[in-house]
C-alpha cells in the first residue's frame, strides 16, 4: 500500500514509519522541514504540490500538530490548536480534491478529550468528554477544546469516498530517545519516579507494537469508522505505573513529589503539569469489541519489554 503520513517526523510518526516500511508499504511523510528520502514539503495550512501525494494513495494517517510537551502559555496553546485544526482541514481539502481519494483517513486525536476522573473508565460509548470538571485548572478545558476541534474538522470534510477514523490515542510508549517513555525512564533511573501529588491519577498508555498493530487492524477493518480509543485495556494509577517502571529498571525507590514540586519540575523540563496530574482513565472499548487482541495489555510486562529493548539499543 501507499501510505501518506502528514506530520510523520515525531516520535509516533517514527514508530509508524519504521514498522510500515518494514512491512513492505510505501510510506511518504509530509513535513515542514523534509530532510531525507520519502519526505515531501508542506506547510500544514494550504494546498500545494504535496496534495499529489494523497491523490492515488491508499491510506492517509495525519499526525500533524505542535508537540504538547511544552509550557501551556497562551501562545503555545494557540499554536497547538492552530497546527492541529489547520492541518486536519487542509488534509480534508486534499482528499476532497483527489481524483482517486484514499480509502481511509486515520486522523490523530487524543485520549485527553475525556474527562479527568477516577471513578470509572472512559470508553467510546459511555465515556464523558471533558472540559467542565470542577476543581481543575481552567486551562485544562482548552486541551479538550483542541481535541474536539481537531475531530470536528474530520467530520466537516467533504470526503464521502473515504472512511474516516479518529485515533483517540493514549501515550505511545516506545524506547526511542526523546519519547515519553525515555523521559519517564530517566526520572525513574534517577530515583525521582515516585508518586506525584499522591499518585492516584490514572495513566493511560499503549505499547508501540500494539499501537502499530491497532493501526494495521483499523486499515484492514473496512467496517470501522468514527472515534477509536488507542489505549491498553489496563490503565493504572500513576503511583503503580511508576512503581512498575522503577521495578523494570531495577530501581527500588522513587521520591514522591508534591503538586508544587511537580510544577517546578515541569517548568524545568519546559512542560506542563496537566501531563502529570490529569487522570486519564481510558479503555479501548471498540478495539476489544471488534476482536483486537493486545500483545501487551498489562503495564508491568509492557514496561519490562520496553526496558529490555532500551537496554539493547543502548548497547548497540
Amino acid at each position: 500500500m501507499r501510505i501518506v503520513v502528514p506530520g510523520g517526523t515525531g516520535q509516533v510518526g517514527t514508530v509508524l514509519r519504521r514498522a510500515l516500511t518494514a512491512a513492505g508499504h510505501e510510506v511518504v511523510v509530509l513535513s515542514r522541514r523534509p530532510s531525507g528520502p520519502g519526505e515531501r514539503a508542506w506547510d500544514g495550512r494550504t494546498l500545494g504540490a504535496w496534495a499529489a501525494e494523497i491523490d492515488g494513495s491508499d491510506v492517509v494517517i495525519n499526525l500533524a500538530g505542535r508537540s504538547v510537551s511544552c509550557r501551556y502559555t497562551p501562545a503555545n496553546l494557540k499554536a497547538m490548536m492552530d497546527s492541529r485544526v489547520e492541518s486536519a482541514r487542509v488534509v480534508g481539502e486534499a482528499i476532497a480534491a483527489a481524483a482517486r481519494p484514499p480509502a481511509l483517513w486515520l486522523q490523530m486525536s487524543t485520549a485527553t478529550i475525556y474527562t479527568h476522573r477516577f471513578d470509572a473508565p472512559n470508553d467510546e460509548a459511555s465515556g464523558e468528554i471533558g472540559g467542565s470538571e470542577p476543581g481543575v485548572p481552567g486551562y485544562w478545558s482548552y486541551s479538550v477544546d483542541i481535541a474536539t476541534a481537531w475531530e470536528r474538522e474530520v467530520e466537516k470534510a467533504d470526503t464521502p469516498r473515504t472512511r474516516t477514523v479518529a485515533l483517540r490515542s493514549a501515550m505511545v510508549m516506545s524506547p526511542d530517545r526523546g519519547g515519553v517513555f525515555d523521559v519517564l525512564s530517566r526520572l525513574a533511573r534517577l530515583g525521582l519516579g515516585g508518586p506525584v501529588a499522591g499518585g492516584a491519577q490514572y495513566v493511560s498508555w499503549i505499547h508501540d507494537h500494539d499501537f502499530v498493530r491497532a493501526v494495521e487492524f483499523l486499515i484492514a477493518r473496512e467496517d470501522v469508522s468514527g472515534p477509536v480509543n488507542l489505549a491498553a485495556p489496563a490503565p493504572l494509577p500513576q503511583r503503580g505505573f511508576m512503581r512498575a517502571l522503577r521495578s523494570a529498571w531495577g530501581v527500588p525507590v522513587g521520591l514522591p513529589a508534591t503538586r508544587w514540586m511537580a510544577e517546578a519540575g515541569a517548568f524545568a523540563l519546559r512542560s506542563d503539569t496537566e501531563l502529570l496530574l490529569k487522570s486519564r482513565r481510558v479503555v479501548p472499548g471498540r478495539l476489544l469489541a471488534e476482536g483486537f487482541a493486545f500483545e501487551h495489555p498489562e503495564w508491568p510486562e509492557a514496561a519490562g519489554d520496553l526496558v529490555d529493548r532500551a537496554r539493547r539499543e543502548r548497547r548497540s
